[in-house]
């Protein structure tokens, strides 16, 4: 029997990730290191009462609360950095089972998740969730700022960064500017060269996973949406909501100096240069300069191949 005004450990029953007994409190019975078990201490967590609400748990460092203590014994590892669990194919490293297993499946390339509507694989069923959303328009993800709602967490997020403002990553090169710790890791490559996505069918390589996925609609041709107004097919979903302005009218980009507005990002930048009198794209041969590329191109061919377009 525990002394008085001592709490004995309690032993969580089971560990959602693996299926493994975790003591929060002493680490016995756990595939949990010594300095892990330290930082689930008793000050940290809050243990459950008479009555208490549905998450009686709480961490003692930013207030997350749960309803098991096995999870908030993961939560911690947010926390203490512990990533105990190792891949034996690279040098990854993970606290929880469950992400060391969705790291296998990239050497693997096991999907066993399927989507029944369109063929959709995947290697663990929350995102087979995910992805349902898209066909039945599901978005759980409301602003409180604005009526947007958004399929994806993490789309919300960046959404939100457009009424803060907040952009906390910069680049060290540039100034370059993000709201999220993975567009500055792109952008980077801007300066490092460095494009990891290979095509499978010739040389080319890309920075971005999208502009290879576009790369490759011209090797197969394939042009998965379609726009029910017209019939108009593209290989990029990006490619169809653009599109679907032309019925809708909607031109979101609107000029900071004058009433124009548009439907395209390239066409608003087009039209801001008119206002800076900016024109980046030279002329190698004879020095003309031009707003667009496209007439940079037209101007090459017309003036110094000879070749009528």
């Amino acid at each position: 029997m525990a002394e008085a005004g001592k709490r004995s450990p309690t032993a969580v029953p089971q560990n959602i990730c693996d299926g493994s007994p975790t003591c929060v409190l002493c680490g016995r019975e756990a595939n949990i290191t010594k300095d892990e078990t330290a930082a689930n201490n008793t000050s940290l967590v809050s243990q459950p009462e008479a009555n208490s609400d549905e998450k009686p748990y709480m961490c003692g460092e930013c207030g997350y609360r749960t309803a098991r203590e096995s999870q908030l014994s993961r939560h911690m590892k947010t926390h203490t950095g512990g990533k105990p669990l190792k891949c034996d194919q690279c040098d990854y490293s993970a606290a929880q089972k469950c992400t060391l297993d969705r790291h296998l499946a990239n050497h693997t390339g096991d999907k066993p998740y399927m989507c029944g509507e369109c063929g959709y694989r995947t290697t663990q069923k929350s995102d087979l969730s995910t992805h349902m959303r898209t066909h039945t328009g599901e978005r759980p993800y409301k602003c409180d700022k604005c009526d947007y709602s958004a399929a994806v967490k993490s789309t919300l997020d960046r959404h939100l960064a457009k009424h803060t403002g907040d952009k906390p990553y910069m680049c060290g090169e540039c100034g370059y500017r993000a709201t999220q710790k993975s567009h500055l890791s792109v952008h980077m490559r801007t300066h490092t060269g460095r494009k990891p996505y290979k095509c499978d069918q010739c040389d080319y390589s890309a920075a971005h996973k999208l502009s290879l996925d576009q790369h490759l609609a011209r090797h197969t041709g394939d042009k998965p949406f379609m726009c029910g107004e017209c019939g108009y097919r593209a290989a990029q979903k990006s490619d169809l909501s653009r599109h679907m302005r032309t019925h809708t009218g909607d031109k979101p980009y609107k000029c900071d100096q004058c009433d124009y507005s548009t439907a395209r990002k390239s066409s608003l930048d087009r039209h801001l240069a008119k206002h800076t009198g900016d024109k980046p794209y030279i002329c190698g041969e004879c020095g003309y300069r031009t707003t667009k590329k496209s007439a940079l191109s037209l101007h090459m061919i017309r003036t110094h191949t000879g070749e009528k377009p």
